[in-house]
């Protein structure tokens, strides 16, 4: 994959269109999270610091088409302010005369965050109209949404083919940690894949089992291959009918010499409430009326174990309901023992997608990671090995 980056950009005196990811926890008008607006600041200030003149895009919820007050990005560009310690100007259109006053009124230097893209049906209808008239505002385009790419919408995919395009820093830096964790060369690699269900994961375990050499297996994922090898799990939660599945992805790891680790003991309960009544059995004793909620101390240290044996480690998912205490352990634990060997420069740690990154956070360790992404959708259309449209639009060559 090759692609432009900022330092092939020459933003002086230009329009610089950035499309970020904004869409960010609110609650009463207040931003809950700035997590996305600080990853995004460093592209912004960079631009705005080399005297382009920078022209934030973002969506922000579901209005459909429509012009909700609720969902104005008003209020994340005083958020962004803050953040950036400088002025933002605010547009309430995104396209059109509202947009071109803010945009031709920016000094070199200047950053204004437009209104939300879509209130304009157009945007994600990927609609050539609405395309142009966003590009109409700019003479460059930077992709920093790398959790946007996977959809094909005006800003996305419409807008890199009106004008020259780059990728962003936080772009540049998701696409350099995933690259490196799948395919990057450092061996023996370790993917951690945990969360619920196999269904909405099976195709990211095909794509694993031919980029690692070991592929760990948490959570009520799991339970289903235990299941699958003819292990009672009592009352835990399972995918019945995907037993097949199960086997045949054991299968095919054992052909390709791929290690599948599963739980050799858990934390059970009859009842899934915070502080329920719990005890920890070999995985062959789960009763009949058992829930498996968490790993047990046998599986984190076998874990510890064969992580300081990689190289790399992509996670994605938790261990176990780490949301209820005291089911929290096991992903902590792991968690932490990773953190530490990355410090020691002995392992190169990628996570992301859904609840992996407030797992991580629960457990103290997201700043100790290599990288941890904040895209859910577009990091599992990674992983599966899907073609993500805005980065197919900013590739070159």
């Amino acid at each position: 994959m090759t692609f432009k980056t900022l330092d092939a950009l020459d933003a002086r005196d230009k329009r610089v269109l950035v499309r970020v990811d904004f869409n960010v926890p609110m609650q009463d008008g207040e931003v809950t999270d700035a997590t996305r607006i600080e990853r995004a600041a460093r592209t912004l200030t960079e631009l705005a610091d080399k005297g382009g003149r920078v022209v934030a895009l973002s969506h922000f919820g579901r209005p459909k088409g429509r012009h909700e007050p609720s969902m104005s990005l008003a209020p994340i560009a005083e958020a962004l302010a803050d953040v950036l310690g400088r002025e933002v100007a605010f547009a309430t259109d995104c396209i059109g005369e509202p947009a071109a006053q803010v945009v031709d009124g920016l000094e070199p230097g200047g950053i204004a965050l437009l209104e939300n893209l879509r209130f304009h049906s157009g945007e994600e209808k990927n609609d050539p109209a609405f395309a142009e008239a966003l590009a109409r505002l700019g003479d460059a385009y930077v992709n920093d949404a790398f959790s946007c790419s996977h959809r094909a919408h005006a800003s996305v995919t419409g807008l890199p083919e009106r004008l020259p395009s780059y990728a962003g820093r936080l772009m540049q830096a998701e696409l350099e940690a995933l690259t490196t964790a799948l395919g990057g060369g450092d061996r023996p690699a370790a993917a951690l894949i945990g969360g619920a269900k196999i269904s909405s994961k099976l195709m990211v375990l095909g794509e694993l089992l031919g980029k690692v050499d070991l592929l760990i297996i948490g959570g009520a994922m799991a339970n289903t291959f235990l299941a699958a090898r003819g292990v009672g799990i009592g009352k835990s939660l399972s995918e019945p009918d995907l037993l097949d599945n199960a086997r045949r992805i054991m299968a095919e790891a054992e052909a390709a010499g791929v290690a599948i680790v599963l739980p050799i003991d858990g934390v059970v309960a009859e009842t899934f409430e915070p502080h329920a009544d719990c005890r920890t059995v070999p995985i062959a004793g789960v009763g009949e009326a058992d829930m498996i909620l968490d790993i047990g101390p046998g599986s984190i240290t076998d874990i510890k174990d064969r992580l300081a044996s990689v190289k790399v480690l992509l996670w994605n998912g938790p261990m176990g309901a780490f949301e209820v205490p005291p089911f929290d352990v096991g992903t902590t634990e792991v968690a932490k023992a990773a953190a530490v060997l990355t410090q020691a420069g002995k392992l190169k740690t990628v996570a992301g997608g859904g609840d992996t990154v407030a797992a991580l956070a629960h457990a103290g360790v997201v700043d100790r990671f290599t990288y941890v992404s904040t895209a859910g959708g577009a990091f599992l259309e990674w992983l599966e090995g899907k073609t993500l449209p805005g980065v197919a639009a900013l590739e070159t060559g």
